[in-house]
């Protein structure tokens, strides 16, 4: 089925303590300080917000991001998605020597148009581009981290 996409990425983040790290991550207003693709953040509700996002491909992706599980104690986070995108992302944070490692799996489906028309044929650039930004993302955190 078109439009499916699953993503699975993982960030070191080195000399960070997973509490650290989850102070981060479930802080959504912070991300447009230390991720360069994430253009603004809207808080809808106390357990919703609106993300807006671009990277290298000349389109923006709407999504709202609704909480569904936050627990520090196991290190798992996992948001609803809906709007450009629906589906869900999940990260579990687990500490390593030196660091903390952050899984972060995405399962989605586009519901922008424009991605369904072209999935055919920009499902490569569509991949490299969510690649390009999760690296990107992993690198302002460890750097915002790092202050």
């Amino acid at each position: 089925m078109s439009g499916l996409y699953q993503f699975r990425s993982v960030w070191w983040l080195p000399e960070t303590s997973p509490t650290r790290v989850f102070d981060a991550i479930v802080d959504l207003e912070s991300y447009p300080r230390w991720w360069p693709d994430v253009r603004s953040v809207r808080q809808l509700t106390p357990d919703t917000a609106q993300v807006v996002c671009q990277s290298r491909l000349p389109y923006r992706i709407v999504v709202a991001m609704r909480r569904e599980v936050e627990d520090l104690a196991s290190g798992r986070v996992r948001v609803r998605l809906s709007g450009d995108l629906d589906g869900t992302l999940a990260g579990s944070l687990l500490p390593e020597a030196g660091g903390t490692r952050l899984e972060i799996v995405q399962e989605v489906s586009a519901r922008k148009a424009l991605l369904r028309r072209l999935d055919a044929v920009a499902r490569p650039f569509f991949r490299a581009n969510h690649a390009w930004m999760m690296r990107r993302g992993q690198h302002g955190l460890a750097a915002y981290l790092a202050k």
